[in-house]
């Protein structure tokens, strides 16, 4: 049985990675939320089970994924903490809590996944990383992959790079919309009707970023081959250039870095 804490969108979309993987049947998963509204949402919308509370989750799963903000995974551990079983898989997606200190909070041993998905996951192509701690073996550790693996790529690191996942995975679909945004709003401003010119930006970047996944060229190579002598995209490549486009991303991430590490 694979529990879930907190059913907000993330939570759905592991939920709804699971099942597309048939990882779990419908009956196997047990969710719970402190809003009746939304558990009864994310029931009618999986078919999953509900409990009457997150002690009830924890007593009835083999695997807890705890899919709540940092703000309130303390609250939650201290009431799940008493029903914890040492032979319990706990997932805490919780940015910026870290293994030991989630461990305190237990004040208990148990086996412990932390990890930093990405809202992609919600269409089935995420990118998460992910560390364990001391307890987890070899197979608890192929379970917790192959459930954060259900929507998306999952890659191990050490905890240490967790606050870098962060920035270049974590919170990088915002910066990504940016540019998509950026990309429509000239293309509108040259013309295009802007539903279509938000399809064409989106596709660009989708498909970009599978050239670098299946094609294992580095981005820079791939760049050069856009770049024709005399040609338009250079022309535009300079000009990101001059308006510090690169420096700006990575001042972005190095920002985003920071303020992760200090959560």
């Amino acid at each position: 049985m694979i529990g879930v804490i907190g059913l907000g969108n993330m939570a759905q979309a592991i939920i709804g990675g699971i099942l597309k993987q048939h990882l779990a049947g419908e009956g196997s998963i047990i969710g719970y939320d402190k809003s009746p509204a939304a558990m009864s949402r994310v029931s009618e919308m999986y078919g999953i089970a509900t409990g009457d509370s997150n002690k009830d989750v924890v007593g009835r799963a083999d695997v807890v994924i705890l899919a709540v903000k940092p703000q309130v995974i303390g609250d939650v551990i201290e009431e799940i903490a008493p029903s914890a079983s040492s032979d319990t898989i706990f997932i805490s997606i919780a940015p910026g809590k870290s293994i030991s200190w989630i461990t305190e909070k237990f004040g208990k041993k148990i086996k412990l996944v932390r990890c930093m998905p990405n809202t992609p996951a919600l269409v089935g192509e995420g990118m998460t990383g992910y560390c364990v701690n001391e307890n987890i073996t070899e197979e608890d550790k192929e379970t917790a992959k192959k459930i954060l693996e259900s929507f998306g790529r999952a890659e191990e690191v050490n905890e240490g790079l967790l606050a870098a996942v962060t920035s270049v995975s974590g919170s990088s679909p915002a910066y990504v919309f940016m540019l998509i945004e950026a990309m429509a709003d000239q293309a509108v401003a040259d013309g295009m009707a802007r539903p279509q010119a938000y399809e064409f930006a989106a596709q660009a970047v989708l498909g970009s970023a599978k050239m670098v996944l299946e094609t294992g060229k580095h981005p820079g190579e791939l760049k050069d081959m856009v770049c024709s002598p005399a040609g338009t995209t250079i022309q535009a490549v300079r000009i990101l250039e001059k308006n510090g486009f690169r420096a700006a991303v990575e001042e972005a991430m190095a920002a985003c870095t920071e303020k992760a590490q200090k959560m």
